[in-house]
């Protein structure tokens, strides 16, 4: 039951410890939502339920659900932006992986920013390009990110301002700069993919639908922790670049982004292996993590990572990198018992497009430049300083 998205009045009502007619009246007051599932028959959104209890347990002992609200626990903020339910990702009740093949990046960006798919062409048109000089060129793309932004920020006074409209202009900015950069070139052609594809893949029309998807599929996941920390600094009128550099400041954790870096070496490491099942088991046995598999949000296993390595496999079906992934996933499943996650699958396209150095993360950092923007953007409508308080748990003062 854990799973299901909806329930039924008499599911409700048990999870909730009330009548069904309580239930009705949660429906007439606003706190549950209720849609017809035929004649006269409703369903309610699972959501709404484990909030309902959520509230009751916080009455109850407000303390401890505070403390855990933090680590994978209750939902501290509100966001229109994405929804993980029933093993998906949804971008504003659209699909995710079904956006990563039927839609480009920035329309993607659109509809995370402005809420309308068919905003992309004004919001990238004419883009103005803010250039600026990376200090050294064999820097990763991530690295050379957050060297880039506070230098071009000093040039561009228009993000500044932080009305709706011209946030959505600067973040277009803010994206096509960071494109520019991971590509090595002086500004984006005729679309993000297209020129990430055209630098990172030349001669292969099999990149661009592979470098789009993986950039959509990157764009939001709810709220991690370099989209928090970057709803904290907007909270704080500062403009996207300060935003944005952010957002990599976090992704660059080996708790976060650097898994998607770990996985590449995992990867790189099992290569030469011949029995790629006897060389998990004997890193296990070492204490090594296995990166790349298991995420607590997808149980069944995270869409995105299973997306990517589809459309790889379709793309290279003889290719080496292919035929090693399928014997890594079929020996961490049964090692492990996981599936693989957005990591494994960023790695697999990196090794398939030989990507520079670094690009798997790259891609990662520029796909979630969207969602961080996104986020600001919220943010900034909502015009409240995100300033939790601490419990105090060291020595009290003395006399």
């Amino acid at each position: 039951m854990a799973n299901q998205r909806y329930l039924s009045a008499q599911e409700v009502a048990a999870e909730l410890g009330i009548s069904v007619q309580t239930v009705y009246a949660y429906v007439s007051r606003g706190l549950l939502r209720s849609e017809r599932e035929g004649g006269h028959a409703h369903r309610y959104l699972r959501d709404d339920v484990d909030t309902l209890k959520q509230r009751k347990e916080g009455r109850r002992n407000p303390t401890a659900v505070a403390a855990s609200a933090l680590y994978w626990g209750t939902p501290v903020l509100d966001s229109s932006i994405a929804l993980i339910a029933d093993e998906q990702l949804y971008y504003r009740g659209y699909r995710a992986t079904r956006l990563a093949v039927e839609r480009s990046i920035e329309q993607v960006a659109a509809l995370i920013w402005l809420g309308n798919l068919a905003d992309r062409d004004p919001l990238f048109r004419n883009v103005q390009p803010i250039s600026a000089h990376v200090p050294r060129p064999d820097l990763a793309p991530l690295d050379a990110f957050s060297a880039v932004l506070p230098v071009a920020a000093l040039d561009d006074l228009a993000a500044y301002d932080l009305r709706p409209a011209a946030l959505a202009r600067t973040g277009a900015r803010v994206l096509h700069l960071l494109t520019a950069v991971a590509a090595g070139t002086a500004q984006v052609e005729s679309s993000i993919a297209q020129t990430l594809a055209r630098r990172w893949a030349p001669d292969d029309e099999r990149a661009l639908p592979l470098l789009n998807a993986a950039l959509i599929l990157c764009a939001d996941h709810e709220l991690n922790v370099s989209s928090f920390t970057a709803r904290c600094v907007a909270s704080a009128g500062a403009p996207l670049y300060a935003v944005v550099s952010a957002g990599l400041a976090a992704l660059s954790g080996i708790k976060h982004g650097k898994q998607t870096e770990w996985a590449v070496q995992l990867l790189a490491d099992l290569a030469p292996v011949a029995d790629v099942r006897t060389a998990l088991a004997h890193k296990l046995k070492l204490g090594q993590a296995i990166p790349g598999f298991g995420h607590v949000l997808y149980p069944g296993g995270d869409p995105r990572g299973r997306l990517l390595l589809e459309l790889v496999s379709a793309a290279y079906p003889a290719a080496p990198t292919v035929t090693l992934a399928t014997s890594l996933v079929s020996a961490a499943r049964e090692v492990l018992g996981d599936h693989p996650t957005l990591d494994l699958g960023l790695a697999v396209v990196s090794r398939a497009l030989r990507l520079p150095p670094g690009g798997a993360l790259g891609l990662f950092a520029l796909g979630r430049t969207v969602g961080w923007i996104g986020h600001a953007l919220e943010q900034y409508a909502e015009d409240k300083l995100i300033r939790p308080r601490a419990r105090y748990v060291g020595e009290m003062p003395r006399g």
